[in-house]
């Protein structure tokens, strides 16, 4: 008797959370301003059983179609909408169908003479293709074919995303592959991951393994993978439920912010972080299906950057759910510590300064570590421990600036001198804003816009370095082909 009372308690405590939370949505959603045409748009991908029967030409033709739908509503908008801060309208400096080559739809690069291998680019969360060019120009120039795939609900309108499924981005990622093996049949095959598309690379991996009409990669390298997320995002579909209802159709939506960004979505759908999670789970599941059936082995070599300081995706996960299980095949996890000589570096939580440590027990280990982080004189430095257990330490040779005391989620694939994300943009291109180099000092509550996202970093200044490891990296595969490590 005293058991069922206590879980009666149990369950009504419960109940008493979910009315609150749904009551504080539905307050939220009358607050939040309206819905705009971008957010109400979905247009017309194609669904999982077409991307599997596509070829790269009838993908092309296919998202051709989709941006016409995208351009359709732009040229439809009303006055109120035909402001320079707005993406969408084509007056816009940030309207991105008007730049000499629009990011945001899927793209190849292919390399001066026969390419020696290919590479499949995948991008992450309300991305685009344009998160992972610098890396895809960097294969193209070792001469792989590059494919940059964008994945459904990306790179159009965020009403896109609300409208999304994790099935169609992993039958997106299939389709990648064999546009990939069809530009470039020989020679080792990658396969890039950022954030989401991080847990895409992994589970098409673990699906090649099983499915031998799958090309299996060579390689995978993951910057800042989604292999697993916060314990909330498993309830964030509870945070829609007003959306049921028309008058609080807000509710669907976990920020309804100015789309000032030609290349990113900055209104962000419950749907959207419904499917991250759904999708990371599979993953989870695929890797416990994996090692019970003895293909973990099977593994190709997997190198991963991952910042210590990240507040998208989880860090410990990248160990606990993917690295602790790898077995001995070449695998490296390089992580970007906190900076101990930056300006604010007092002011450091004490959570993120001791991570590393606590995330890289001493060895021996199935794979390579490397801790990337800055010595007393501000110098970044490489703390190198051997899957045996013996440990070194490398200068880079660059300083770890000291005005920057972490490396963040997103800043990992571009470099200071993007043109959008870089803090130090070298002026070759010209996307309407550059976002990296703002400084915005003022007033609270005097923008229109949020100071969250514009103090966030969103460049590498280690993108160099990374580049440089992920050509080592190549070099064993490819040896035999002449690329040029």
């Amino acid at each position: 008797m005293a058991v069922f009372r206590f879980v009666r308690w149990i369950v009504a405590a419960l109940l008493v959370v979910v009315a609150l939370v749904l009551v504080a949505r539905t307050v939220q959603a009358i607050r939040d301003p309206a819905l705009a045409p971008w957010h109400r748009l979905a247009p017309d991908e194609p669904g999982v059983a077409e991307m599997d029967a596509m070829d790269w030409p009838g993908w092309l033709a296919a998202e051709d179609r989709v941006f016409a739908e995208v351009r359709a509503m732009s040229e439809a908008l009303p006055p109120e909408d035909q402001l320079p801060e707005n993406r969408y309208w084509p007056g816009s400096p940030m309207y991105a169908a008007g730049f000499p080559t629009d990011w945001n739809r899927s793209f190849t690069l292919m390399p001066d003479g026969a390419p020696k291998g290919a590479v499949v680019l995948l991008h992450g969360l309300t991305d685009s293709p344009y998160s992972l060019r610098h890396v895809g120009a960097f294969y193209r120039d070792r001469g792989y074919a590059v494919v940059g795939m964008r994945m459904p609900g990306h790179g159009t309108v965020p009403g896109g995303l609300a409208a999304a499924d994790w099935r169609d981005w992993m039958a997106a990622t299939r389709l990648g592959v064999r546009a990939a093996r069809a530009l470039a049949p020989e020679g080792p095959l990658d396969l890039v991951g950022y954030s989401n598309g991080g847990a895409l690379a992994m589970a098409y991996t673990l699906d090649a393994l099983a499915d031998p009409g799958l090309a299996r990669p060579d390689r995978v390298v993951l910057l800042s993978p989604m292999i697993g997320v916060t314990f909330f995002a498993r309830f964030a579909g509870l945070a829609g439920w007003p959306a049921l209802l028309p008058a609080f159709d807000r509710a669907a939506w976990f920020d309804l912010v100015t789309e000032y960004n030609p290349f990113k979505y900055n209104s962000f759908p419950v749907q959207g972080g419904r499917q991250s999670w759904r999708l990371t789970e599979e993953l989870r599941r695929r890797l416990d299906e994996a090692a019970a059936a003895g293909r973990l082995a099977a593994l190709p070599p997997i190198l991963t950057f991952q910042s210590v300081a990240d507040s998208t995706v989880s860090t410990p996960a990248v160990l606990s759910r993917l690295y602790d299980r790898l077995p001995a095949n070449g695998s490296e996890l390089v992580l970007y510590d906190v900076n101990r000589a930056a300006q604010l570096a007092t002011m450091l939580r004490p959570g993120p300064r001791g991570l590393a440590d606590r995330l890289l027990p001493p060895g021996p280990r199935a794979f390579r570590s490397v801790l990337i982080g800055a010595d007393a004189a501000g110098g970044a430095v490489a703390r190198i421990r051997e899957t045996d257990g013996s440990e070194r330490s490398e200068a880079l040779g660059i300083p770890y600036p000291r005005e920057i005391f972490s490396l963040s989620h997103i800043a990992l694939p571009f470099p200071p001198s993007d043109a959008l994300y870089g803090y130090a943009p070298d002026g070759r291109e010209n996307f309407g804003i550059s976002l990296g180099a703002l400084v915005a000092r003022g007033e609270t509550g005097t923008l229109g816009i949020s100071l969250d996202g514009l103090g966030r970093l969103s460049s590498n200044p280690f993108l160099a370095d990374m580049l440089d490891r992920i050509g080592t990296f190549m070099a064993p595969v490819t040896a035999d082909t002449g690329a040029v490590p």
